[in-house]
């Protein structure tokens, strides 16, 4: 007889392990439970007598069904494991039955290729087709396949996707194409499937037999999927067809915390759940079990002001707590050195382990390496190598290392190394020539390689001169950029994210030697346990699904949160709302959103406004304290309202938009259609958070530019604005 929970479980954790019958739909917030719901469900099926070898688990690692099911069986105790459950993930379930059943246009014997595997058969379509010969700007055969991956995932031309996400590739995008043909050419001649191609073969299969299909709708009465949120196209079709319309499938995720589009993730799935699974049940985990409330209600608040997601307000019995700060630092220059304070401070409380910080891409993390390797603070980074690590930026400090000691020889080989011609053995002759003052056989290679001659003569002018740090940065990259695009094709357009972000390093240092001494600290990487006592540095992709006792988010102003990219896609712009969501709810304890006043402007060497972040402009005063850093560098309370947010009436949802409070729950959220816009309409409009502005453009399909007093000039999807009779 089936144990009662109703001692471990809350109610609609229970009410998710007892709906065993017809679709169900778990929208899991945040530190809900989600993992507990799951574990007790699987044993309640067990109890119920379902035969454990007709549940079918699919998560997204291998672990984290390895986890489930153990805890299952401890739930169930001795003799009763659940050892005959199909769980594992999507790829390794589709491998196994692609294994005994051969999909229409295959041979039966089929290989699974790894990474490795698929770069070489790209490397080889590259040299038969003849691509690239002499070019070394061409794309890396990685980057040819992270491209060809996406397209598959997404479901979109690959043309599409260099252009939208590559666009510095878009003059190799022939050539990428009919690679792309040539390498699934090869692998169907060789029998050979890679990582993406399983998902669509096991489609096919299903598609093509009939009596497979019901065979495996016989055997799976009782689907279960975890993360559904993180799904793409093909597996929520996958789901469709093994579970059936009507099947006893249960997906759990949480749309709020739908991050990963640029795997292929699809929102959507989640959130037409109910209409391709008709009489879905919905149950709505809400109860949280790791924050505070005040961190809760700020949450909140930011998924409040969306439109296309399902209503959810997490609570806590845990009323107390600090209040999250919003943090004012008076440009991006002096955050870093109050992020590094703050951690000072909350390390006083908590263990290093305990506190993170978070931010949207890697490079901003720089400032803050220096800073926290001037005061000795060990940390650990992920998502986005360390700053001294990054190649480029190694490639750049070795000219500054080169002036400061002409000796260094490890220097001296990596500005060496572009060069064309001069390889390892040449690189070391010329190193010994130069130090050693053998002016014959280096004037020799400087006539040979015009390239070599410009290299020593612009180290002779820069060491011929005094300038400072930031000066002599900015003529080190200015002569090194043509080296970035032509060494790193692939990605330079992000490294010259972080190039931007030496520049301002340096540009804070008047002796050369110090600022040298500041990049160069040792902070030696931690090693497993040792983890737990340094403080973590994450972007917000890195940090979904862990979580510390106090968090701080940086960075939190317009072009870097959301970034420039996402401000003009309405999909784009709630997917960097989703982001701050699940940074936010990262905290247990406390948390800090830091907001810059302004930004500096390297090349007009001057500090300009920022505007915060729109996500921070919409949430109500009273859910944080404001703090500002004051001319002496400390920290104090703002009084008054935050002068970034409008007033009240201003942060109503646009004519036509659901608000947040008009969600229904019963139904799947549906997003409003954005009208095209009118171009007789060159009156005035509002805008929940700019206010009121003047039209000043049309840009067709759905977009308009509008002049906002105090924000400038902003490109606005028509759906956010209520235009103004004229």
């Amino acid at each position: 007889m089936p144990r009662d929970y109703s001692s471990s479980l809350n109610p609609s954790q229970l009410e998710a392990v007892y709906a065993t019958e017809g679709p169900v739909l778990v929208i899991a917030g945040a530190g809900s439970g989600k993992t507990r719901t799951i574990v007790y469900r699987l044993a309640h099926l067990v109890e119920e007598g379902v035969d454990p070898s007709s549940i079918l688990l699919l998560t997204f690692t291998r672990k984290a069904s390895q986890e489930m099911l153990q805890r299952a069986s401890d739930l169930l105790g001795e003799g009763r494991g659940l050892g005959r459950v199909q769980g594992g993930t999507f790829h390794a379930f589709a491998y196994g039955m692609l294994r005994r059943y051969t999909p229409p246009g295959w041979p039966e014997r089929l290989t699974v290729i790894d990474r490795s595997d698929a770069e070489s058969l790209i490397r080889e379509a590259k040299g038969e087709l003849g691509f690239g010969k002499g070019d070394r700007s061409f794309p890396k055969a990685s980057t040819i396949l992270d491209n060809v991956s996406k397209s598959r995932n997404k479901e979109q031309q690959l043309r599409d996707i260099v252009s939208n996400e590559s666009f510095h590739l878009l003059p190799y995008v022939d050539e990428i194409e009919t690679m792309s043909v040539e390498y699934e050419k090869k692998k169907k001649q060789c029998g050979m499937l890679d990582y993406d191609d399983l998902l669509f073969a096991l489609e096919t299969l299903l598609r093509s037999d009939e009596a497979l299909l019901s065979n495996i709708r016989d055997r799976f009465k009782h689907v279960m999927v975890d993360e559904y949120q993180d799904t793409n196209l093909v597996q929520a079709r996958l789901v469709e067809l093994i579970a059936g319309k009507h099947g006893n499938v249960m997906a759990v995720g949480d749309d709020a915390q739908s991050i990963y589009s640029f795997r292929g993730a699809n929102v959507q799935n989640i959130l037409s759940f109910p209409q391709v699974f008709p009489g879905t049940k919905t149950i709505r985990l809400e109860r949280n079990y790791r924050s505070t409330q005040p961190i809760l209600s700020f949450t909140n608040q930011i998924l409040a002001q969306s439109s296309i997601l399902y209503e959810k307000k997490l609570w806590t019995e845990d009323s107390g707590g600090a209040v999250p700060q919003i943090v004012r630092p008076l440009s991006d220059l002096s955050q870093a050195r109050l992020v590094a304070g703050k951690v000072v401070e909350l390390m006083k409380e908590h263990s290093p382990g305990e506190v993170a910080v978070l931010f949207r891409a890697g490079y901003q993390s720089y400032h803050l390496e220096v800073e926290l390797n001037k005061l000795g603070i060990r940390f650990a980074k992920f998502g986005g190598l360390k700053y001294t690590e990054a190649a480029h930026i190694k490639d750049v400090l070795s000219f500054v290392r080169i002036l400061r000691n002409p000796s260094d020889t490890p220097s001296w080989h990596r500005v060496l190394a572009p060069i064309k011609g001069v390889g390892p053995k040449t690189s070391q002759k010329l190193v010994t020539s130069l130090l050693s003052g053998d002016r014959d056989f280096v004037d020799s290679w400087r006539k040979k390689r015009p390239d070599l001659d410009a290299l020593l003569g612009f180290l002779d002018e820069l060491r011929s001169r005094e300038m400072s740090p930031g000066t002599l940065l900015e003529r080190i990259v200015e002569f090194y950029t043509p080296q970035l695009e032509e060494r790193y094709p692939d990605d330079y357009p992000r490294r010259e994210a972080g190039l931007e972000e030496l520049l301002q390093i340096a540009a804070g240092y008047s002796e050369l030697d110090l600022f040298l001494a500041d990049l160069s600290l040792e902070n030696p990487e931690p090693r497993g346990s040792e983890r737990e006592d340094v403080v973590t540095l994450s972007t917000i992709h890195s940090s979904k699904g862990l979580e510390w006792n106090a968090v701080c988010i940086i960075d939190l102003i317009e072009d870097r949160f959301p970034s420039r990219h996402a401000m003009n896609r309405v999909e784009e712009f709630e997917e960097e709302r989703r982001l701050l969501y699940v940074a936010c709810t990262r905290a247990r304890q406390y948390l800090a959103l830091f907001v810059p006043k302004a930004v500096y402007r390297r090349g007009k060497e001057i500090t300009e406004p920022a505007t915060a972040s729109p996500f921070v402009r919409e949430i109500a005063g009273e859910f944080y304290e404001e703090w500002q850093e004051n001319y002496t560098g400390g920290l104090s309370m703002a009084k008054g309202a935050p002068e970034y947010r409008r007033p009240p009436s201003a942060l109503t949802p646009p004519s036509g938009a659901p608000s947040a409070g008009s969600r229904s729950s019963s139904s799947s959220p549906k997003p409003a259609p954005a009208p095209a816009p009118d171009p007789s309409k060159m009156g005035f409009c509002n805008h929940k958070v700019f206010g009121r502005g003047k039209i000043v453009a049309v840009i067709p399909p759905d977009k308009y530019r509008v002049n906002f007093p105090g924000f400038g000039l902003k490109v606005i999807l028509a759906q956010y604005l209520e235009l103004e009779n004229t």
